[in-house]
C-alpha cells in the first residue's frame, strides 16, 4: 500500500512538473526572430515561453545593431513594421516630435540599443498572460538535451545556468530561434556549414573569392568550396560626447603585434577598395609624406580616423553604431578563428568571444595610443569611446557576438542567390505563391580568411546587388521533423542566407513562425502541412508584406486584394497600377486565370476594379 502511495506521489510531482513547463510553443533564442513568434502566437491564442541564454532578450539590436539593415524599407512589414514604429514613439514621447533624436532615429530604423531593449520589453509585456520569458537558459545540441519520437520532438532539456540545474520543456510546437541552429541540430535535420562552390548553384561570389568591395572577382578566385565562415564581430555603440563617452580599455591579454600591420596602412592609405587597382607605390609614397606633413589622408577609397577601423552609422543621442571597416585589411572582424563557431559548444564559443572582446578593445587601445601610428590620426580616433549609459552591466561592452552566419539548414525550400536576383534587367526576382514575407538586402558576406600575403583583398567579402524579393514558408521548414520551425537559422546556400540573415527579415519570418504553429495545433497536423492560404491571409491581416509593390502600401485599403491577387500570379510587375485602365492581354490572362468572363471592359475599366471582381468572387 505504502509503495502505491509513493509511486502516486511520484506521478502527481512528475505530472505537476510537466505541466509547469508545458507549453504551445517552446521556442530557444531570445532574439528578435524568436520574440515575433512569440507574439504573432500569443495574437492567435497560444502560450510560448522563451528560453535565452544570455540575461537579456533582444539579440543583436539590443547589443549594437542599431542600424537596420535593410535596403528598401517598405519591404518587409508586419511586425517588423510595429517594432520601428514604436521606437519612432519613444523618441518622440521622450524628446518631442521636432527634436534631433527623431531626426536621428530615422523613422525608427536607427535606435540606441537601450531603446531596442525597452520597445522588445514592451512589446512582451503586452502579453505577459501568453508568453513565459526565462533567461540563463542554456540548449547544448546534444542527443541527452533532446526527446524524439517518430519525427516529433516530444521534450528538450535546458540548463539554468543560474543554477546549474537541468530542467525540461514540453511543448506541442518547437522553435529553433537561435543564431546557430542548434536546436535544429539536435532534432536531426541537415545542414550546412561553410561555402558551397560557384559550380554547386551558379552563384556569383560562392565559394572560394577575392574581390575589391563591389566588384567582380579578381585573381586567385577559384570559387570552389571550403568549410569557411564569414567573420564575427561585436556591433559596437560608440559616443563622440566627452560627457558619455568611455575610454577604450587595454585588455590583460594586449598583443601589439596583432596589429601593427595598420601602421603602413595607416601612413601609405593602402585599402581594399576598387580604385586601389589604380593607385601606384608612388601615389602611396607621396600620400606618406603628405601624412607627415599633420594632413589626413589623401590616397583615393581610404579612410582616416574612427572610420580606417569601423564604419559609423548615426544614432540618437550622438552615438553611433560601429561596424567592422568594409574597405580596411584589419578591423573589427577576426576571420578564421570563428570557424568552429556554429558547431561548437558553448564552453569554445565563450571563450572565443573572449578572445574577440580582447581583440577588439586591443585595436582601438592600439589605434588611440601606439608611438608608431600618425599623431593627428590617434588624435582623431581618441575621440571616440564607449557610451557609458549601454551594457553598464558589461563593462559598457555588447553582450553578445555578431553571428553572421551559424548552421544553415536544408528544409523543404533551399533559398539560392537567384531567388533574390532580378529576371531580367529591371524586373523581379521570382515570385514566390508561398511567399511569407518580402524582403531586400544585397548578396553580402564578410571575409573568410586574414590577410594573405601578395593578396590585395580579403577572401570572401563580397556585396552583390539584388531586388526586394519574396521568401517562401519553406525555408524555415525541416522535412521530416513535424513540430518544428527555423526562422532564424534558415534553409539556403551560404550565397542565399547572405541576404536572408536582417534583422527585418528575420522578425517577418518569427511572425511567420508563430502563425504556423498556431495553425498546425489548431489542426492538430504537422507544421508541413499547414494551409499556406490561410496562413498568408492572417499575415495579410497583420499588415505584412508578401509581395511588394511601389504603389500600394499596407495601409492602403487595397493593399489585401493586391496581395491575395499578387500571390495567385495576377499582378507580376513592381506596381498594382490600379488607377491605370486594363488591356485587353492583361484582361484575357486575368480571365484565363480565373476561369471566368469579367464584365470588365478592355480600355475602358479600371485594374483596380477589374481586381476587385476578382477578388469578390474568389474570396
Amino acid at each position: 500500500m505504502r509503495r502505491l502511495y509513493t509511486l502516486s506521489i511520484l506521478l502527481l510531482l512528475s505530472w505537476g512538473i510537466s505541466a509547469q513547463n508545458s507549453y504551445d510553443l517552446v521556442i530557444v533564442g531570445g532574439n528578435p526572430g524568436g520574440i515575433m513568434a512569440a507574439i504573432a502566437a500569443a495574437r492567435e491564442g497560444k502560450t510560448s515561453v522563451i528560453l535565452e541564454r544570455t540575461s537579456h532578450v533582444g539579440g543583436l539590436p539590443v547589443n549594437g545593431l542599431g542600424a537596420t539593415d535593410i535596403a528598401t524599407r517598405q519591404a518587409t512589414t508586419g511586425l517588423f513594421s510595429e517594432f520601428t514604429s514604436r521606437v519612432k514613439q519613444y523618441y518622440i514621447d521622450r524628446y518631442g516630435d521636432k527634436s534631433q533624436q527623431v531626426k536621428d532615429c530615422s523613422d525608427g530604423f536607427h535606435f540606441e540599443p537601450l531603446v531596442a531593449a525597452h520597445v522588445y520589453k514592451q512589446m512582451l509585456e503586452e502579453h505577459k498572460d501568453k508568453i513565459n520569458v526565462f533567461l540563463l537558459r542554456q540548449f547544448d545540441a546534444e542527443d541527452k538535451n533532446i526527446s524524439l519520437r517518430d519525427g516529433h520532438i516530444e521534450s528538450i532539456r535546458i540548463l539554468n545556468r543560474e543554477t546549474g540545474q537541468n530542467e525540461t520543456y514540453f511543448g506541442k510546437i518547437f522553435i529553433d530561434a537561435t543564431y546557430e541552429g542548434d536546436l535544429g541540430a539536435a532534432a536531426g535535420v541537415p545542414f550546412r556549414v561553410g561555402r558551397e562552390s560557384r559550380e554547386e548553384f551558379g552563384e556569383p561570389g560562392a565559394g572560394r573569392t577575392y574581390e575589391y568591395w563591389k566588384s567582380l572577382p579578381a585573381e586567385g578566385s577559384t570559387g570552389q568550396a571550403d568549410n569557411a565562415v564569414q567573420a564575427y564581430n561585436y556591433r559596437l555603440c560608440l559616443t563622440d560626447d566627452p560627457a558619455k563617452r568611455i575610454a577604450f580599455p587595454k585588455p590583460k591579454s594586449y598583443n601589439r603585434k596583432e596589429y601593427v600591420s595598420l601602421i603602413e596602412d595607416v601612413w601609405t592609405g593602402r585599402n581594399t577598395q576598387r580604385v586601389m587597382a589604380e593607385v601606384t607605390d608612388e601615389m602611396m609614397e607621396e600620400n606618406r609624406r603628405h601624412i607627415a606633413g599633420g594632413n589626413r589622408s589623401k590616397l583615393p577609397g581610404d579612410s582616416w580616423g574612427i572610420w580606417k577601423l569601423s564604419s559609423l552609422v548615426k544614432l540618437p543621442n550622438r552615438k553611433a553604431d560601429g561596424n567592422n571597416q568594409h574597405a580596411a585589411f584589419l578591423s573589427t572582424d577576426l576571420p578564421e578563428e570563428n570557424w568552429p563557431w556554429p558547431t561548437s559548444s558553448w564552453e569554445w564559443r565563450d571563450k572565443f568571444a573572449e578572445r574577440l572582446r580582447d581583440y577588439t578593445l586591443g585595436l582601438f587601445w592600439f589605434a588611440q595610443n601606439d608611438s608608431e601610428l600618425p599623431e593627428h590620426f590617434r588624435k582623431e580616433i581618441s575621440q571616440w569611446g564607449l557610451a557609458k549609459d549601454e551594457y553598464e552591466d558589461n563593462g559598457y561592452f555588447p553582450r553578445q557576438v555578431y553571428v553572421r552566419e551559424g548552421r544553415r539548414f536544408e528544409g523543404v525550400y533551399f533559398f539560392t542567390a537567384k531567388d533574390a536576383l532580378p529576371v531580367s534587367p529591371g524586373k523581379r526576382p521570382p515570385l514566390h505563391s508561398g511567399s511569407v514575407t518580402a524582403s531586400h538586402y544585397a548578396l553580402d558576406s564578410h571575409a573568410a580568411r586574414k590577410r594573405e600575403t601578395g593578396r590585395v583583398h580579403l577572401d570572401g567579402f563580397i556585396s552583390y546587388p539584388t531586388a526586394v524579393y519574396t521568401v517562401p514558408l519553406g525555408v524555415i521548414l525541416p522535412r521530416k521533423v513535424d513540430n518544428l520551425l527555423l526562422p532564424v537559422p534558415v534553409s539556403g546556400s551560404h550565397i542565399g542566407f547572405s541576404t536572408l540573415r536582417m534583422e527585418p527579415c528575420w522578425m517577418a519570418l518569427g511572425q511567420a513562425a508563430g502563425i504556423t504553429a498556431s495553425l498546425a495545433i489548431d489542426r492538430k497536423t504537422s507544421v508541413r502541412a499547414v494551409d499556406i492560404a490561410i496562413l498568408q491571409d492572417i499575415l495579410i491581416r497583420e499588415k505584412a508584406t508578401l509581395i511588394y509593390y511601389r504603389d500600394v502600401r499596407p495601409e492602403d485599403k487595397d493593399f489585401p486584394m493586391v496581395q491575395y491577387l499578387g500571390l495567385r500570379g495576377y499582378l507580376n510587375e513592381w506596381d498594382a497600377d490600379l488607377q491605370k485602365v486594363v488591356d485587353e492581354a492583361t484582361l484575357r490572362n486575368w480571365e484565363k486565370l480565373c476561369g471566368f468572363k469579367l464584365k470588365a471592359i478592355s480600355g475602358k475599366t479600371l485594374r483596380g476594379e477589374t481586381l476587385k471582381e476578382i477578388f469578390n468572387i474568389r474570396q
